[in-house]
């Protein structure tokens, strides 16, 4: 017995919503899978972000008609039909995928789309090679603390360099300081010289003029 119409819209409004959601679908072909297998392949792509959903190739023509991005899945969509959705780790998820496909021994991946563009079986499987979500974050967080390091480091050495600085100019301003004091020191010696030396001159010279 066929679905209903009320299923069917049910079905194509769920395919919309979850293409929303996706970075990246990917069609392959489920022939020979029974339901346990579906089930395991859901279970491994669960953790990465992504789903399994099996519908038949005129629904997904439907929910991807005037969608520029997912349109281009139309190519894909010949036999019997199963759709990985993607939402987060991309790379993880095919990683999935591939383990799945390795262990079952069955199912052909197709190809997939991802921003308005078709993705040959090569083109997915050389996204498995990105790194994972928690990879990216580590390599982030990896270059944080690396530039936090060189900050203190800097901030560190600040200090010292301004204490190197200070010192410097001390020295330098004690210097000019010894300079400038032994500068005006010198006229000072010659003023008090000057009266001391007419004092003692002056009785020399009575004595003098006495003597004449």
């Amino acid at each position: 017995m066929g679905k209903s119409l009320a299923v069917k819209n049910e079905i194509i409004a769920g395919l919309k919503q979850t293409l929303s959601e996706s970075q990246l679908v990917i069609a392959i072909d489920y022939t020979g899978l029974t339901v346990a297998e579906i089930t395991d392949l859901r279970r491994r792509l669960r953790p990465k972000g992504s789903t399994c959903q099996v519908a038949k190739n005129t629904l997904m023509r439907i929910a991807v008609e005037g969608n520029e991005t997912w349109q281009p899945i139309q190519e894909l969509l010949t036999g019997t039909s199963a759709f990985l959705f993607v939402q987060e780790d991309i790379g993880g998820a095919i990683k999935a995928y591939q383990e799945f496909q390795k262990t079952s021994k069955k199912s052909e991946l197709r190809g997939g789309v991802m921003e308005g563009r078709v993705l040959k079986q090569a083109d997915v499987k050389a996204l498995a090679d990105l790194p994972s979500k928690e990879q990216l974050m580590a390599q982030i967080a990896g270059a944080l603390n690396g530039v936090a390091t060189k900050l203190a480091v800097g901030i560190n050495q600040v200090p010292t360099s301004i204490a190197r600085g200070l010192k410097a100019y001390a020295e330098k301003d004690g210097d000019s300081a010894e300079v400038a004091a032994e500068a005006q020191a010198e006229p000072e010696a010659e003023a008090q010289a000057q009266p001391e030396a007419e004092a003692q001159a002056q009785p020399e010279a009575e004595a003098e003029n006495a003597s004449a």
